[in-house]
């Protein structure tokens, strides 16, 4: 039995999936939490929408992995929880929404769950992590960020939580970060990552990595992995950290991003060689009349999971 069961279960929205294959809360091993929160967007408006438009494209998916071996959904069982709504009303300020995800966040982690929360906008990660830090008090854990921004802004447009001072605000919370990806910056974020030696892993390196000259050249993936500096992580992936040419629809677009099977190679290494408490997909931005980037959301979030259920041993291949 969980111990603070939520007072709403069943989203709204369209399932993760199907709910055929929907266990109830009480038994899913994995908890989807949409969050159409949009406050702080500062270039192509949408993501809002993003929660919904993955959530509808989730359904088809063919539950079959052809990596794994297995009917995911259906071995581990995954149950998409109701957003929340606060969020989306306007009636909260930053801080207050925040907060709001902070305490959803901590009561599935509490009750157990393997959370997977859908943006909206990625200052919706300091919430989350947040919800982390305070559910798992002391214990140590990074936070493992695939994005084209640093996000690490102090105050950015006037807001301290504007979805460019995001990882700020999780290196606040005394959380460590490892950035992947990361190719565009302003000076004070330069400046920052210098002064704190962040290790950073920049998108023109592992763009070389692809090509290495010397054979015994170790691969960007590994080096990211050790990197890491605790057992435990979260993975904060905003869909911008990936190149355009696999999802073009994000809020703020940037060329020369992760391609789609490294994308998954460096996931699945991360699974298998850390304990990942947690992920988030942020910055969706569904583009009108092409599905692809919220099909291909919804398969990167499978994927996850897929590699989640495998590490723990949820999976017996069929």
């Amino acid at each position: 039995m969980t111990t603070n069961p939520l007072p709403e279960t069943a989203s709204p929205l369209y399932p993760f999936l199907d709910r055929s294959i929907d266990p109830g809360y009480e038994t899913a091993r994995v908890v989807v939490l949409p969050v159409p929160y949009e406050a702080t967007t500062t270039y192509v408006k949408g993501c809002q929408h993003g929660p919904a438009a993955l959530l509808e494209a989730s359904d088809q998916l063919e539950y079959y992995d052809v990596e794994l071996g297995s009917e995911t959904g259906y071995a581990i069982g995954v149950h998409t929880v109701a957003p929340i709504a606060d969020t989306r009303s306007g009636e909260l300020d930053d801080q207050e929404a925040i907060e709001a995800i902070a305490a959803r966040v901590c009561q599935l982690q509490q009750d157990g769950k393997f959370v997977v929360t859908i943006g909206g906008e990625h200052s919706i990660t300091g919430g989350v992590v947040a919800g982390y830090r305070r559910a798992l008090g002391e214990e140590p854990f990074t936070v493992v960020q695939i994005d084209a921004h640093g996000d690490l802004r102090d105050v950015y447009e006037g807001s301290r939580y504007n979805h460019a001072c995001v990882m700020r605000r999780v290196l606040d919370l005394g959380v460590s970060i490892v950035p992947i990806g990361i190719r565009s910056i302003c000076q004070e974020e330069a400046d920052l990552i210098r002064d704190r030696q962040l290790p950073v892993f920049w998108a023109h390196d592992i763009a070389a990595d692809r090509h290495p000259v010397n054979p015994n050249h170790s691969t960007w993936i590994e080096r990211v992995i050790a990197a890491i500096p605790t057992k435990k992580v979260f993975l904060t992936i905003d869909l911008d950290g990936l190149d355009a040419t696999v999802i073009p629809g994000v809020g703020t677009p940037q060329p020369g991003g992760l391609d789609w099977y490294e994308t998954l190679t460096f996931m699945r290494r991360l699974f298998e060689s850390h304990t990942v408490i947690g992920m988030d997909v942020m910055e969706l931005c569904p583009l009108p009349g092409l599905v692809i980037s919220e099909f291909a959301a919804a398969k990167l979030v499978y994927r996850a999971i897929g590699y989640q259920a495998k590490a723990q041993g949820w999976l017996s291949s069929r």
